[in-house]
């Protein structure tokens, strides 16, 4: 969405007489408020929103509420604590194979040596291998293929026992 959609987008808003107007797409978010008749301001927030995997998008939201913790949800915690957390090392954009027409580095439930390329991160037309520094096998991988990164965002899960 261009700024003349967002502008035209506002217009019709404050045109239309509606208070709050929550507009939530795949990498935005706008939220756009007017007061009352007597005054003319319009408020607008335009929020980039992170591209990242679902789950770690829901993490964020279950923080802001203050919700008390029930027992159930404690033996989740307890099940992922026990893998090792493969995070990026750069900001760039995230491949699980090589070459288009080559196989995928490793793929959930390969079993992976300390020094084993997992993927390749580009960043600034330099592609970089992304090494493990831990022996075990692929549990979960965490960011879809060809998806921006950032830097300490976590990629795979690897179970070292």
């Amino acid at each position: 969405m261009d700024i003349r959609e967002i502008q035209n987008l506002i217009k019709f808003v404050a045109k239309s007489g509606a208070t709050e107007v929550k507009l939530e797409m795949d990498d935005f978010k706008i939220t756009i408020k007017t007061t009352t008749e007597g005054t003319e301001s319009t408020t607008t927030y335009v929020q980039q929103m992170p591209m990242q995997a679902a789950p770690q998008m829901a993490a964020p939201q279950a923080v802001a509420a203050p919700v008390v913790t029930d027992a159930p949800a404690a033996p989740a915690a307890d099940d992922s604590a026990k893998y090792i957390t493969v995070k990026s090392p750069i900001i760039g954009t995230f491949y699980r194979k090589p070459a288009p027409d080559k196989p995928m580095f490793v793929e959930v439930g390969s079993t992976i040596g300390k020094g084993d390329v997992l993927c390749v991160i580009e960043a600034m037309k330099l592609f970089n291998e992304i090494e493990s520094e831990v022996s075990g096998k692929i549990v979960k991988i965490l960011v879809d293929d060809s998806s921006p990164v950032e830097f300490d965002q976590p990629l795979f899960l690897v179970d070292p026992s």
